[in-house]
């Protein structure tokens, strides 16, 4: 039995191929985002966002004002819980 293929065929399989790689591109910008913006800064990267000295990142990690990790002797504290924190001074 012979199928044969319409030019509205070829025009759906053409749409429904743009949808995927539309999806895939989309997948690749939110991924891409992600690595640009992450969620947990160096210690460096808060003093120079914040205009804070190092002495003030630290004081913020002794009294607990914020979530921290340290890995391999660098410091990294969670973003959201900084602007939450400066945002909530601002008020």
């Amino acid at each position: 039995m012979e199928e044969i293929v319409t030019k509205e065929d070829l025009r759906q399989f053409g749409l429904l191929l743009m949808d995927k790689i539309h999806d895939i591109f989309r997948e690749i910008n939110f991924q891409q985002k992600e690595s640009l913006d992450p969620e947990w800064l160096k210690s460096k990267a808060v003093r120079k966002l914040l205009d804070i000295s190092a002495g003030s990142v630290q004081n913020m990690r002794m009294t607990q004002k914020v979530r921290f990790k340290k890995v391999l002797g660098s410091y990294y504290y969670n973003k959201e819980d900084l602007l939450k924190l400066f945002k909530d001074e601002s008020n």
